[in-house]
């Protein structure tokens, strides 16, 4: 994977070759991980947090993420430059590209960093450590998510409210593709949103079974899903961050696991203007 041309042009570049070399230790002594917050994951993002070892103010500003898992690098969200202190610590928010899916779950990750100390350029290229280990679990699911794809197209389509004490609907549509097979098992409640109409239960997962094959018709199905809050906390509402992301269990190519399907940006409005009704809090 080439490296890509970074800000600053080829006067920079050649003065931190000079400097540093390809690879070599940063003399400010910077070191990076890689994690992923709640408020990352709708966005499908996540952050490099550039630490400053070192006894002088640096300015950091591009960052190139690389992993075999990638397809593609991961490239800071916002083009500005960061100042970080000695010994402090800054989280810089990058977009992740889509999953290469012809690789393993595990592999390293490694963040290259222009920066600057006292006017003069840097690079520097340095080992990442997935600090909270959720890419496994993100490739796995992205993957996954995928080959389902392949046998059927799912979706939230519409939203029903109801009174307070009673569920809502949630309409999920299922369009079989005709070109593989595929069953969407189950799906779980969220850490907002209870899947059922049982105000008096606790978390559930909801059977579906439903299966798809290459024979199946191609005709979509909608399918009504019962949905009550799991929790009046008017906090957890406005601070939403996962709430409406909703986890399926699936079987696909013989293997069983997870994938995520988040409701509609306009759809989600709409489910916590409810829930917040539903709770009287509104």
């Amino acid at each position: 994977m080439g490296r890509r041309v970074r800000r600053g042009g080829a006067v920079a570049a050649l003065l931190a070759v000079v400097l540093v070399g390809c690879a070599a230790p940063s003399p400010t002594g910077i070191t990076a991980s890689i994690e992923q917050q709640r408020s990352d994951v709708a966005l499908r993002q996540a952050q490099i947090l550039v630490v400053n070892d070192g006894d002088t103010e640096i300015e950091v500003a591009e960052v190139v993420v690389e992993d075999p898992r990638f397809d593609g690098e991961a490239a800071r969200v916002v083009d500005r430059t960061s100042r970080i202190a000695p010994g402090a610590a800054v989280g810089i928010r990058v977009q992740l590209p889509e999953m290469a899916c012809d690789v393993g779950d595990v592999a390293d990750t490694t963040v290259t960093v222009d920066y600057e100390v006292g006017g003069v350029a840097h690079t520097a290229t340095l080992a990442a450590p997935d600090t909270l280990g959720f890419l496994p679990g993100l490739h796995e699911r992205e993957c996954r998510a995928r080959r389902v794809a392949e046998a059927v197209s799912l979706a939230f389509t519409d939203f029903l409210p109801a009174a307070p004490g009673e569920a809502s609907t949630l309409v999920l549509e299922v369009r079989p593709t005709g070109a593989a097979d595929a069953t969407i098992d189950a799906i779980r409640s969220t850490n907002l949103l209870l899947v059922g109409d049982d105000v008096d239960a606790d978390r559930v997962v909801l059977p579906l079974d439903i299966r798809v094959t290459s024979a199946s018709d191609a005709a979509p199905t909608l399918v009504e899903l019962p949905i009550l809050p799991f929790r009046c906390d008017a906090h957890a509402v406005q601070e939403d961050k996962r709430g409406t992301i909703f986890p399926f269990e699936v079987t696909v190519d013989g293997q069983s696991g997870t994938i995520e399907l988040p409701v509609p940006d306009e759809m989600k409005g709409r489910i916590l203007t409810w829930v917040a009704q539903w709770c009287g809090f509104a």
